[in-house]
């Protein structure tokens, strides 16, 4: 038998070297965001529960720290679009994901919602949601507020979950590293297991990551993790400095849903920290089969609706978190202005300052970016202020960082004072009158009056469609439905995908059919590959016919206002809208905006007004919900309420008469 090669000395002494050093790199903890932020940041949170469970499996054998799946702006929209049950959502995922911690983000006293809930329903949402899977709970309030953070941190460590604290940054001349070491230190004494630097926006500068994440290791003895978005083209250098000055994690997605708005790829990151004393232990192989998975699914979905440019470099001017650019762009469509965009961005960072500062996170860039929205639609600064704005400046949402302008308090609010306590302690326990005036046959949990306390509108729709027969159910996404409601008569509808076409190539025709549906040419050939597509007029159209509103009449009122009611319109130009008699209107109220018409202050509540009831100016007579903010309509005058013209629900146009209405 022939002798054995013997090890020599030097090389067992390599060898263990290498041991060692191995067994010396530092642990890099990585939480995934696929599955919520990085397609709320490119898809606007469209990615259906089905695409996710299809990769779960893979996904948990990657290795990472955690998965986060739910929270954010998913739940709002499995309800309002997708007509999915997010409860489902996460009870399905988490059966998939054994051995990986699933990971939320709880908006603090706004839980998932847009603004502050009771206590009640805090803690019987965190109580079912760990119930239901959760694990770890990314707390966070949009303005640092600690009192509205209290209450969840205490839930999520009373009902057994991780309660990860977050600091909200940004760049103001308000907040100092010193304040956010300060807000630090009361959330520890809270009892946080660990503490998030929240980037939403991407303009954490390598430098600056590396101050403040020092700053934080000296003060506070909790593990800080690190969330930033790539917008600005920094969070991959925010990353590398981050986590040389102590952070231990990081998140990143998957590099089909990496970049843009969203968050940096794994795949790219790891690599970086291989060549420093850092490893993150991920299959490489599972990850590249998420990497296939999620090509093919983006390839479905369509371009991002963050736009064509993989970096922008004016996030740094004017602040807007990856989640709210893809939902910007979408409310402009909405409002047929994503022309105004650019105008829309320069007016955020001056409502930013006037409202003091406050970060860009939900819900308060939906407050801050829906107000630059109506300022800049309106053609008047605050003339139009949704009721969310008002509660902001009111002092309902928490302590701004700074200073309110006066001038756009007074506009706001008059004479009302801000309040100065916790805004939750004004709020009433919800739950025990929330099923009240539910019909009983639509709650199958207590998790359904959950959901209907967050989003009373969107559940109750939901449970009415879930309630039908499986066959009568329609299969087309709720907003989908919505806007064929909303589309004029007149306008065609477009043939679904011929054989040959991508996705991508399909709506790049459906937008050019619409544009040559308006533009009223005789004939035209579209030829791709090997397939063409002839459109041939058959003579003229009417001038309605394009969709297109005439221009208004000259006493057509403006829209409504923070300080004065909402103008009425004469019959004529609200009736050539509408294709009705110029004479069989008079004077109507108009919608300023598109959006959904409420009669209701909320579920189960009278009208406002009714046919018959006479009103005084400034009365609220109707309510649009727009860009998921509450839009009051009121009344322009003394006047009596002739007629509703749309029933309660109903999408509705700018300019779209609401009521038909007699001067008093």
């Amino acid at each position: 038998m022939a002798d054995q090669p013997t090890e020599t000395a030097q090389s067992q002494k390599k060898r263990l070297t290498q041991r060692e050093r191995d067994q010396a790199r530092i642990p890099l903890r990585i939480t995934d965001t696929t599955l919520r932020d990085a397609h709320q940041s490119l898809w606007a949170t469209r990615m259906r529960t089905d695409d996710m469970l299809r990769i779960a499996d893979v996904m948990d054998a990657v290795g990472f720290y955690s998965v986060e799946v739910w929270g954010g702006a998913t739940f709002d929209v499995c309800l309002r679009y997708l007509r999915e049950n997010p409860w489902e959502r996460l009870r399905a995922l988490k059966k998939k994901f054994s051995r990986t911690p699933t990971q939320m983000l709880l908006r603090g006293q706004n839980v998932v919602g847009y603004r502050n809930y009771p206590d009640d329903v805090l803690e019987r949402f965190v109580a079912l949601a760990c119930k239901n899977g959760m694990d770890i709970f990314r707390i966070f309030d949009a303005l640092n507020d600690t009192r509205n953070l209290e209450k969840a941190i205490t839930m999520v460590k009373k009902y057994g979950g991780h309660a990860q604290g977050t600091i909200c940054y940004t760049i103001s001349p308000v907040h100092t590293i010193e304040k956010y070491v300060r807000i630090a230190k009361e959330q520890v004494a809270l009892g946080i297991d660990s503490l998030c630097i929240k980037d939403m926006a991407g303009f954490l500068s390598p430098i600056a990551a590396e101050r403040l994440v020092s700053a934080l290791i000296r003060h506070v003895r909790v593990p800080v993790q690190l969330h930033c978005h790539t917008t600005s083209g920094m969070a991959t250098s925010t990353y590398v400095e981050g986590v040389r000055a102590g952070a231990g994690a990081i998140d990143c997605a998957i590099s089909p849903m990496a970049g843009f708005s969203s968050q940096p790829p794994v795949e790219t990151m790891i690599t970086i920290f291989e060549e420093m004393p850092y490893h993150a232990n991920l299959d490489r192989e599972a990850l590249r089969k998420m990497c296939d998975y999620f090509e093919d699914l983006a390839e479905k979905m369509g371009p991002p609706k963050t736009g064509r440019n993989i970096i922008d470099p004016e996030i740094l001017m004017h602040h807007i978190p990856g989640g709210m650019i893809s939902n910007l762009r979408s409310q402009l469509e909405q409002q047929n202005a994503l022309d105004r965009l650019p105008e829309v961005l320069e007016e955020i960072p001056k409502v930013r300052e006037d409202l003091g500062y406050p970060p860009l996170v939900t819900p308060t860039s939906q407050i801050v970016g829906v107000q630059a929205v109506l300022n800049v639609l309106s053609g008047e600064r605050y003339s139009m202020v949704p009721q969310e704005t008002r509660d902001y400046v009111k002092g309902l949402y928490g302590r701004p960082p700074g200073r309110i302008d006066s001038a756009v308090r007074e506009k706001i609010l008059g004479k009302e004072k801000p309040i100065t306590c916790r805004p939750a302690d004004l709020l009433p326990p919800m739950l025990p009158d929330a099923t009240k005036t539910i019909e009983p046959s639509y709650i199958r949990e207590e998790e359904d009056i959950l959901s209907y306390c967050l989003f009373p509108e969107q559940a109750l729709e939901y449970f009415k469609w879930r309630s039908l027969p499986e066959d009568k159910r329609s299969q087309e996404p709720a907003d989908a439905e919505k806007q064929k409601a909303a589309k004029p008569s007149s306008q065609e509808s477009v043939p679904p995908p011929k054989p040959g076409f991508s996705a991508r190539e399909h709506a790049e025709i459906a937008a050019l059919l619409q544009k040559i549906h308006d533009l009223n040419f005789d004939e035209v050939i579209i030829r791709r590959k090997d397939i063409s597509v002839a459109l041939h007029s058959h003579g003229p159209r009417p001038a309605s016919a394009a969709g297109h509103a005439p221009p208004p009449d000259a006493r057509s009122a403006k829209p409504s206002s923070a300080a004065e009611p909402t103008p009425a319109s004469s019959g004529q130009a609200a009736a050539s809208q509408q294709g009705a008699p110029a004479d069989d209107l008079g004077p109507v109220i108009e919608s300023p905006l598109n959006g959904t018409f409420y009669r209701t202050p909320g579920p189960g509540k009278p009208p406002l007004v009714n046919d018959g009831d006479t009103v005084k100016a400034g009365t609220p007579v109707a309510i649009v919900e727009a860009m998921k903010l509450f839009n009051q309509i009121k009344a322009p005058f003394d006047c009596k309420i002739v007629k509703t013209l749309v029933e309660h629900g109903k999408p509705v146009k700018k300019g779209q008469p609401l009521f038909s209405v007699e001067k008093v």
